[in-house]
Protein backbone atom coordinates (compact mmCIF):
# COMPACT_ATOMS: atom_id res chain seq x y z
CA UNK A 1 0.00 0.00 0.00
CA UNK A 2 1.12 3.11 -0.68
CA UNK A 3 1.39 6.16 1.59
CA UNK A 4 -1.53 8.47 -0.04
CA UNK A 5 -3.78 5.02 -0.04
CA UNK A 6 -2.43 4.15 3.62
CA UNK A 7 -3.14 7.90 4.65
CA UNK A 8 -6.39 7.75 2.94
CA UNK A 9 -7.45 4.33 4.86
CA UNK A 10 -6.55 6.19 8.04
CA UNK A 11 -8.88 8.99 7.77
CA UNK A 12 -11.62 6.44 6.88
CA UNK A 13 -11.12 4.80 10.15
CA UNK A 14 -11.09 7.80 11.83
CA UNK A 15 -14.48 8.75 10.64
CA UNK A 16 -16.59 5.19 10.93
CA UNK A 17 -14.65 4.77 14.34
CA UNK A 18 -16.37 8.40 15.29
CA UNK A 19 -19.40 7.30 13.56
CA UNK A 20 -19.25 3.87 15.68
CA UNK A 21 -19.11 6.14 18.71
CA UNK A 22 -22.17 7.58 17.70
CA UNK A 23 -24.37 4.38 17.36
CA UNK A 24 -23.38 3.37 20.77
CA UNK A 25 -25.31 6.65 22.10
CA UNK A 26 -28.33 4.80 21.57
CA UNK A 27 -27.07 1.55 23.39
CA UNK A 28 -30.61 -0.01 25.39
CA UNK A 29 -33.00 2.69 22.96
CA UNK A 30 -33.07 1.14 19.65
CA UNK A 31 -34.96 -2.20 20.25
CA UNK A 32 -35.84 -4.24 17.87
CA UNK A 33 -33.85 -1.64 15.35
CA UNK A 34 -30.00 -1.63 15.70
CA UNK A 35 -27.88 1.12 16.63
CA UNK A 36 -26.50 2.79 14.02
CA UNK A 37 -24.16 6.17 13.62
CA UNK A 38 -23.39 8.39 11.02
CA UNK A 39 -20.95 11.08 9.69
CA UNK A 40 -20.71 13.91 6.49
CA UNK A 41 -17.44 14.49 6.19
CA UNK A 42 -16.66 17.32 3.52
CA UNK A 43 -12.95 18.57 2.63
CA UNK A 44 -12.06 16.25 4.95
CA UNK A 45 -14.00 17.44 7.67
CA UNK A 46 -16.62 16.19 9.40
CA UNK A 47 -19.77 19.26 8.65
CA UNK A 48 -22.53 16.81 10.66
CA UNK A 49 -23.53 14.03 12.80
CA UNK A 50 -26.35 11.72 13.46
CA UNK A 51 -27.33 8.27 15.58
CA UNK A 52 -30.33 6.38 16.00
CA UNK A 53 -31.92 7.45 18.76
CA UNK A 54 -35.04 5.50 19.73
CA UNK A 55 -36.95 2.99 17.72
CA UNK A 56 -39.63 5.09 15.35
CA UNK A 57 -36.94 7.93 15.46
CA UNK A 58 -35.05 9.44 12.64
CA UNK A 59 -32.27 7.12 11.17
CA UNK A 60 -28.53 7.77 11.89
CA UNK A 61 -28.63 8.73 7.94
CA UNK A 62 -31.51 11.36 8.47
CA UNK A 63 -30.40 12.92 11.86
CA UNK A 64 -26.99 13.52 9.63
CA UNK A 65 -28.47 14.77 6.69
CA UNK A 66 -31.17 17.21 8.56
CA UNK A 67 -28.36 18.54 10.64
CA UNK A 68 -26.22 19.17 7.44
CA UNK A 69 -28.93 20.68 5.26
CA UNK A 70 -28.02 21.89 2.07
CA UNK A 71 -24.18 21.39 2.67
CA UNK A 72 -24.44 17.83 2.40
CA UNK A 73 -24.51 18.03 -1.34
CA UNK A 74 -21.17 16.09 -2.74
CA UNK A 75 -20.41 15.02 0.54
CA UNK A 76 -19.19 11.44 1.81
CA UNK A 77 -21.34 9.36 4.44
CA UNK A 78 -19.42 7.59 6.98
CA UNK A 79 -22.26 4.70 8.37
CA UNK A 80 -21.74 2.11 10.70
CA UNK A 81 -24.52 -0.20 9.42
CA UNK A 82 -26.06 -0.26 5.09
CA UNK A 83 -28.68 2.22 4.51
CA UNK A 84 -32.15 0.53 4.88
CA UNK A 85 -33.67 0.97 1.15
CA UNK A 86 -37.72 0.27 2.19
CA UNK A 87 -40.34 1.62 3.90
CA UNK A 88 -40.58 -0.01 7.69
CA UNK A 89 -41.76 2.99 10.51
CA UNK A 90 -39.64 5.84 8.54
CA UNK A 91 -39.46 6.03 4.64
CA UNK A 92 -36.21 4.44 3.23
CA UNK A 93 -32.57 6.27 4.23
CA UNK A 94 -31.67 5.71 0.80
CA UNK A 95 -33.95 7.88 -0.92
CA UNK A 96 -32.86 10.87 1.80
CA UNK A 97 -29.08 10.21 0.56
CA UNK A 98 -29.71 10.59 -3.26
CA UNK A 99 -32.24 13.77 -2.54
CA UNK A 100 -28.97 15.18 -0.35
CA UNK A 101 -26.46 14.65 -2.76
CA UNK A 102 -24.60 12.63 -1.51
CA UNK A 103 -21.67 11.59 -3.66
CA UNK A 104 -19.98 8.92 -1.55
CA UNK A 105 -21.21 6.19 0.62
CA UNK A 106 -18.94 4.05 2.89
CA UNK A 107 -20.35 1.52 5.05
CA UNK A 108 -19.79 -0.55 7.71
CA UNK A 109 -21.68 -3.63 8.34
CA UNK A 110 -24.29 -5.09 5.83
CA UNK A 111 -28.01 -5.38 7.57
CA UNK A 112 -28.32 -9.03 8.31
CA UNK A 113 -32.36 -7.65 7.07
CA UNK A 114 -32.98 -9.75 3.76
CA UNK A 115 -34.99 -6.56 2.97
CA UNK A 116 -31.76 -5.08 2.52
CA UNK A 117 -28.35 -7.08 2.63
CA UNK A 118 -26.35 -5.33 0.40
CA UNK A 119 -29.70 -4.34 -1.96
CA UNK A 120 -29.93 -0.57 -1.07
CA UNK A 121 -26.11 -0.44 -1.78
CA UNK A 122 -26.71 -1.99 -5.43
CA UNK A 123 -29.71 1.00 -5.66
CA UNK A 124 -27.27 3.59 -4.82
CA UNK A 125 -24.62 2.82 -6.87
CA UNK A 126 -26.96 2.21 -9.93
CA UNK A 127 -28.39 6.03 -8.86
CA UNK A 128 -24.39 7.10 -9.34
CA UNK A 129 -23.91 6.91 -5.45
CA UNK A 130 -19.88 5.71 -5.11
CA UNK A 131 -20.28 2.90 -2.43
CA UNK A 132 -17.28 1.21 -0.15
CA UNK A 133 -18.46 -1.85 1.90
CA UNK A 134 -16.74 -3.51 4.94
CA UNK A 135 -14.64 -0.73 6.72
CA UNK A 136 -14.60 -2.25 10.47
CA UNK A 137 -17.54 -4.64 9.12
CA UNK A 138 -17.25 -7.39 11.89
CA UNK A 139 -16.27 -5.28 15.01
CA UNK A 140 -19.46 -3.32 13.74
CA UNK A 141 -21.55 -6.28 13.00
CA UNK A 142 -21.16 -7.52 16.61
CA UNK A 143 -21.97 -4.14 17.88
CA UNK A 144 -25.80 -5.27 16.78
CA UNK A 145 -25.26 -8.80 17.82
CA UNK A 146 -28.69 -9.03 19.26
CA UNK A 147 -30.33 -7.42 16.16
CA UNK A 148 -28.41 -10.05 13.68
CA UNK A 149 -29.58 -12.64 16.42
CA UNK A 150 -33.42 -11.62 16.19
CA UNK A 151 -33.56 -11.00 12.54
CA UNK A 152 -32.10 -14.08 11.30
CA UNK A 153 -33.37 -16.85 14.05
CA UNK A 154 -36.36 -14.79 15.02
CA UNK A 155 -35.25 -15.08 19.02
CA UNK A 156 -33.37 -12.90 21.38
CA UNK A 157 -29.95 -13.55 21.80
CA UNK A 158 -29.39 -14.94 25.25
CA UNK A 159 -26.59 -14.05 27.52
CA UNK A 160 -26.61 -15.22 30.80
CA UNK A 161 -25.01 -13.89 33.87
CA UNK A 162 -23.34 -15.21 37.11
CA UNK A 163 -21.74 -13.90 39.95
CA UNK A 164 -19.72 -16.28 41.73
CA UNK A 165 -16.40 -17.26 43.57
CA UNK A 166 -12.85 -18.04 41.98
CA UNK A 167 -14.51 -22.00 42.79
CA UNK A 168 -17.86 -21.24 40.64
CA UNK A 169 -19.71 -21.14 43.80
CA UNK A 170 -22.61 -19.09 44.08
CA UNK A 171 -24.19 -19.44 47.23
CA UNK A 172 -23.68 -21.03 50.41
CA UNK A 173 -25.12 -24.53 51.13
CA UNK A 174 -27.86 -22.62 52.94
CA UNK A 175 -28.55 -20.52 50.23
CA UNK A 176 -26.79 -17.14 51.30
CA UNK A 177 -25.78 -15.37 48.35
CA UNK A 178 -25.99 -11.99 49.36
CA UNK A 179 -23.33 -10.70 48.50
CA UNK A 180 -20.36 -12.34 46.57
CA UNK A 181 -18.84 -9.82 44.25
CA UNK A 182 -18.34 -6.38 45.37
CA UNK A 183 -20.47 -3.09 45.49
CA UNK A 184 -18.89 -2.33 42.12
CA UNK A 185 -19.33 -4.91 40.11
CA UNK A 186 -22.93 -5.26 41.57
CA UNK A 187 -23.22 -1.55 40.34
CA UNK A 188 -21.73 -2.24 36.76
CA UNK A 189 -23.92 -5.47 35.87
CA UNK A 190 -26.94 -2.95 37.43
CA UNK A 191 -26.14 -0.45 34.51
CA UNK A 192 -25.24 -3.34 32.00
CA UNK A 193 -29.05 -4.16 32.23
CA UNK A 194 -29.61 -1.29 30.34
CA UNK A 195 -29.10 -2.93 27.23
CA UNK A 196 -31.00 -5.50 27.36
CA UNK A 197 -34.73 -5.99 26.31
CA UNK A 198 -35.36 -8.39 29.19
CA UNK A 199 -34.38 -9.97 32.46
CA UNK A 200 -35.18 -13.73 32.85
CA UNK A 201 -35.23 -15.35 36.45
CA UNK A 202 -36.13 -18.59 38.06
CA UNK A 203 -38.82 -18.66 40.51
CA UNK A 204 -36.43 -20.19 42.97
CA UNK A 205 -34.38 -16.72 42.79
CA UNK A 206 -37.50 -14.83 43.26
CA UNK A 207 -38.11 -16.48 46.07
CA UNK A 208 -34.82 -16.54 47.56
CA UNK A 209 -33.21 -13.43 46.74
CA UNK A 210 -36.40 -11.18 45.93
CA UNK A 211 -34.86 -8.89 43.10
CA UNK A 212 -36.12 -6.14 41.86
CA UNK A 213 -34.69 -6.73 38.52
CA UNK A 214 -34.67 -3.14 37.39
CA UNK A 215 -32.03 -0.94 35.58
CA UNK A 216 -29.92 1.88 35.90
CA UNK A 217 -30.92 4.58 34.52
CA UNK A 218 -34.91 3.10 35.22
CA UNK A 219 -36.22 1.75 32.04
CA UNK A 220 -39.07 -0.48 31.37
CA UNK A 221 -37.63 -3.62 31.10
CA UNK A 222 -39.25 -6.72 30.26
CA UNK A 223 -39.15 -8.86 33.45
CA UNK A 224 -39.31 -12.74 32.53
CA UNK A 225 -40.47 -15.53 35.82
CA UNK A 226 -39.98 -19.30 34.87
CA UNK A 227 -42.80 -20.61 37.22
CA UNK A 228 -43.97 -24.09 36.78
CA UNK A 229 -45.73 -24.72 39.56
CA UNK A 230 -47.27 -20.98 40.22
CA UNK A 231 -45.20 -19.90 43.51
CA UNK A 232 -45.20 -16.10 42.69
CA UNK A 233 -46.10 -14.26 45.31
CA UNK A 234 -47.59 -10.69 44.42
CA UNK A 235 -46.18 -9.21 46.74
CA UNK A 236 -42.20 -10.26 44.86
CA UNK A 237 -40.43 -6.51 44.80
CA UNK A 238 -40.14 -7.17 40.84
CA UNK A 239 -43.89 -6.27 40.67
CA UNK A 240 -43.08 -3.13 42.43
CA UNK A 241 -43.48 0.02 39.83
CA UNK A 242 -43.55 -2.19 37.18
CA UNK A 243 -46.25 -2.11 33.98
CA UNK A 244 -48.43 -5.26 34.44
CA UNK A 245 -47.75 -5.79 30.58
CA UNK A 246 -43.35 -5.68 31.32
CA UNK A 247 -44.18 -8.55 33.46
CA UNK A 248 -44.14 -12.11 32.11
CA UNK A 249 -44.72 -15.46 34.55
CA UNK A 250 -44.49 -18.53 32.53
CA UNK A 251 -46.30 -21.02 34.51
CA UNK A 252 -46.95 -25.05 33.31
CA UNK A 253 -50.62 -24.34 33.98
CA UNK A 254 -50.86 -23.52 37.62
CA UNK A 255 -53.27 -20.90 38.74
CA UNK A 256 -51.97 -17.63 39.46
CA UNK A 257 -54.61 -14.94 40.86
CA UNK A 258 -54.20 -11.15 42.04
CA UNK A 259 -51.13 -10.72 40.33
CA UNK A 260 -50.04 -7.19 38.51
CA UNK A 261 -48.43 -9.50 35.33
CA UNK A 262 -49.25 -11.47 32.23
CA UNK A 263 -49.33 -15.26 33.25
CA UNK A 264 -48.71 -17.55 30.22
CA UNK A 265 -48.98 -21.25 30.24
CA UNK A 266 -46.44 -22.54 28.79
CA UNK A 267 -45.71 -26.30 27.65
CA UNK A 268 -43.34 -28.28 29.77
CA UNK A 269 -40.07 -29.69 28.60
CA UNK A 270 -38.75 -32.59 30.98
CA UNK A 271 -40.95 -31.14 33.66
CA UNK A 272 -40.10 -27.58 33.46
CA UNK A 273 -41.09 -24.95 31.28
CA UNK A 274 -39.49 -24.78 27.70
CA UNK A 275 -37.01 -22.43 27.41
CA UNK A 276 -36.83 -22.80 23.94
CA UNK A 277 -40.66 -22.00 23.77
CA UNK A 278 -40.58 -19.36 25.93
CA UNK A 279 -37.96 -17.25 23.44
CA UNK A 280 -39.81 -17.58 20.39
CA UNK A 281 -42.72 -16.00 22.14
CA UNK A 282 -40.32 -13.81 23.07
CA UNK A 283 -39.24 -12.96 19.62
CA UNK A 284 -42.22 -13.04 18.05
CA UNK A 285 -42.97 -9.86 20.56
CA UNK A 286 -39.85 -7.90 19.19
CA UNK A 287 -37.81 -8.77 22.07
CA UNK A 288 -33.94 -8.88 20.82
CA UNK A 289 -31.95 -9.66 24.26
CA UNK A 290 -32.72 -11.55 27.41
CA UNK A 291 -30.15 -11.23 30.25
CA UNK A 292 -30.62 -14.71 32.23
CA UNK A 293 -30.17 -13.76 35.90
CA UNK A 294 -30.12 -17.05 37.75
CA UNK A 295 -30.07 -19.38 38.58
CA UNK A 296 -27.88 -22.18 38.46
CA UNK A 297 -30.12 -24.57 37.11
CA UNK A 298 -32.04 -22.14 34.55
CA UNK A 299 -28.37 -21.45 33.46
CA UNK A 300 -27.37 -25.22 33.04
CA UNK A 301 -30.02 -26.10 30.80
CA UNK A 302 -30.25 -23.39 28.87
CA UNK A 303 -25.98 -24.30 28.16
CA UNK A 304 -27.65 -27.55 28.01
CA UNK A 305 -30.07 -27.22 25.30
CA UNK A 306 -27.49 -24.24 22.94
CA UNK A 307 -29.48 -21.29 24.10
CA UNK A 308 -26.90 -19.29 25.34
CA UNK A 309 -25.24 -17.11 23.19
CA UNK A 310 -22.91 -15.75 25.61
CA UNK A 311 -21.86 -16.11 29.18
CA UNK A 312 -20.44 -12.72 31.60
CA UNK A 313 -19.59 -14.73 34.57
CA UNK A 314 -18.07 -12.01 37.59
CA UNK A 315 -15.57 -13.64 39.75
CA UNK A 316 -14.94 -12.65 42.70
CA UNK A 317 -11.03 -13.07 44.41
CA UNK A 318 -12.87 -15.70 47.48
CA UNK A 319 -12.98 -19.45 47.66
CA UNK A 320 -16.11 -21.09 49.20
CA UNK A 321 -15.08 -24.89 48.93
CA UNK A 322 -18.77 -26.47 49.44
CA UNK A 323 -21.70 -24.45 48.28
CA UNK A 324 -24.02 -24.33 45.34
CA UNK A 325 -22.65 -24.39 41.78
CA UNK A 326 -23.17 -21.47 39.21
CA UNK A 327 -23.96 -23.75 37.01
CA UNK A 328 -25.82 -27.14 37.54
CA UNK A 329 -27.31 -29.71 35.56
CA UNK A 330 -24.78 -30.45 32.94
CA UNK A 331 -23.18 -33.58 33.04
CA UNK A 332 -20.73 -33.84 30.27
CA UNK A 333 -19.77 -38.10 29.33
CA UNK A 334 -16.26 -36.91 27.96
CA UNK A 335 -13.94 -33.83 28.76
CA UNK A 336 -14.45 -32.98 25.07
CA UNK A 337 -17.97 -32.58 25.52
CA UNK A 338 -17.86 -30.02 27.90
CA UNK A 339 -18.81 -26.35 26.70
CA UNK A 340 -15.92 -24.03 25.88
CA UNK A 341 -16.04 -20.21 25.76
CA UNK A 342 -14.25 -18.64 22.02
CA UNK A 343 -13.69 -14.80 21.35
CA UNK A 344 -12.87 -14.37 25.37
CA UNK A 345 -12.52 -11.01 26.63
CA UNK A 346 -11.62 -10.74 30.54
CA UNK A 347 -11.38 -7.27 32.06
CA UNK A 348 -11.02 -6.16 35.91
CA UNK A 349 -14.53 -4.85 37.24
CA UNK A 350 -13.36 -3.23 41.00
CA UNK A 351 -11.72 -5.94 42.82
CA UNK A 352 -13.44 -8.35 41.02
CA UNK A 353 -12.74 -10.17 36.97
CA UNK A 354 -15.39 -10.06 34.06
CA UNK A 355 -15.27 -13.15 31.66
CA UNK A 356 -16.83 -12.79 28.52
CA UNK A 357 -17.69 -15.68 25.81
CA UNK A 358 -19.39 -17.22 23.72
CA UNK A 359 -20.07 -21.21 24.67
CA UNK A 360 -19.17 -23.41 21.96
CA UNK A 361 -19.39 -27.87 22.74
Amino acid sequence: MNNCAGLKMNKDIVYMNRAWELALQGWGRTSPNPMVGAVIVKKAKIIAEGYHHYCGGDHAEVDALKKAGSGARGGTLYVTMEPCGHWGRTPPCTEAILKAGIKKVVAGALDANKLNGGKSLKLLRRRGVEVEQGLLAEELARMNEAFNCWIIRRRPLVTAKIAQTLDGKIATLQGQSQWITSAFARDYAHRYRFGFDAILAGINTVLKDDPRLNTLPAKNIKKIILDTHGKMSRRAKLLEGARPEDVFVFTGGAQIKKIKAQVIRAPLYKGKIDLKWVLKFLGDRQVTSVLIEGGGKVVGEALQRGLVDKLMIYAAPKIMGEGLAGIRGLKPAALSKMVGLRDMSVDKIGEDILIQGYPYV
